[in-house]
């Protein structure tokens, strides 16, 4: 698979240590955190799955079968990875509260299991999540004491928040298809697709932003006209159909990146997105290595939208196992 984020900037240099993810499920452990209580009461019936090699359309679509109602009745708050072990909250709307048994499907499917329940009073919806708990090994690490200072300059410094490889699609599809629909000015009832590539899109944009801060060595550095976040760190244009609010030196070079996509640009105005910003700097919460022999544990949280690869790529060259299966 290509790699679409070959070509940005890395904060730290780029990493010459090697490691292998995802030798199995077990090696990419993720556990959602929503941030919020239930009511307790409602037409939501909300289970907590935990899952190993499955994806959360395939659970999903399944419950519906189970429960007896339709996919969209079905609410989750992130869709998680296959080649994982990973736990999540999913929503039944179940207005008569009649609650099947779940024995046959847990029979049939011994990779999923239901480890608790609550009712609430709204479905689960995307993005209604405070963010994830991540343990990931990396094995084969060609290179433990280079490794091992990756990790503390990552725990001082952070790493370029930059939306994963997964967020582009296979071989980089989902950013080819949005600049294709803004070039032939393609109008689509599918609101999913319109969505994909619209996400692409504006998160292309942005990576590259970040990239060109680093290449122009002002990453952690304000620029006459940056934005701060709440927490005082600067952010990069998630664009859209209106002017960019930056002025000076950052809205020159925000300018810049957008005007080298002219076809992306064009999807995100058609479609009337609005602008917002996103910090450029991605700091894990509680990072921890635990070490054995040639092998590392990472532990860590990230808020909800980051994604665990850029901590990942900034630490190691990673190679992927490809599985079939």
């Amino acid at each position: 698979m290509t790699d679409v984020l070959e070509n940005l900037n890395y904060l730290h240099g780029k990493p010459a240590v090697s490691a292998k993810f995802k030798a199995s499920n077990q090696d990419f452990i993720v556990n959602e955190v929503l941030g919020f209580e239930f009511a307790g009461e409602g037409e939501h019936l909300m289970l907590r799955i935990r899952k190993n090699g499955e994806n959360t359309s395939f659970v999903a679509n399944e419950l519906a079968k189970v429960c007896g109602v339709k996919s969209k009745d079905i609410g989750w708050a992130g869709l998680k990875d296959r080649h994982a072990v990973t736990e999540q909250w999913l929503s039944v709307h179940l207005p008569k509260k009649n609650v099947p048994d779940f024995s046959a499907f847990l029979a049939q499917y011994p990779s999923i299991e239901i480890v608790a329940t609550d009712w609430h009073n709204k479905k689960l919806r995307p993005g209604d999540l405070a963010g994830n708990e991540f343990a990931i090994r990396l094995t084969e690490v060609s290179d433990v004491e280079a490794l091992k200072a990756r990790v503390a300059l990552v725990c001082d410094s952070g790493v370029p928040n930059y939306f994963g490889q997964q967020r582009f699609g296979h071989d980089g599809n989902n950013v080819s298809e949005a600049k294709r629909w803004g070039r032939d000015n393609v109008r689509t009832r599918n609101q999913n697709k319109r969505s994909l590539y619209l996400s692409a899109a504006r998160s292309w944009i942005f990576n590259h932003i970040v990239s060109e801060r680093l290449q122009q060595d002002c990453f952690n550095t304000e620029l006459a006209g940056d934005i701060l976040d709440e927490t005082g760190m600067i952010t990069a244009a998630l664009a859209g159909d209106n002017a960019l609010p930056t002025t000076d030196e950052a809205e020159k070079l925000e300018q810049s990146i957008l005007d080298q996509e002219p076809d992306l640009m064009a999807l995100i105005r058609g479609n009337r997105m609005r602008h917002d910003r996103r910090a450029i700097v991605l700091k894990p919460d509680s990072l921890n290595a635990q070490w054995d022999e040639d092998s590392v544990t990472l532990s860590f949280f990230l808020d909800s939208g980051s994604f665990a690869t850029s901590i990942l790529r900034e630490l190691a060259n990673v190679e992927e196992v490809e599985r079939q299966f």
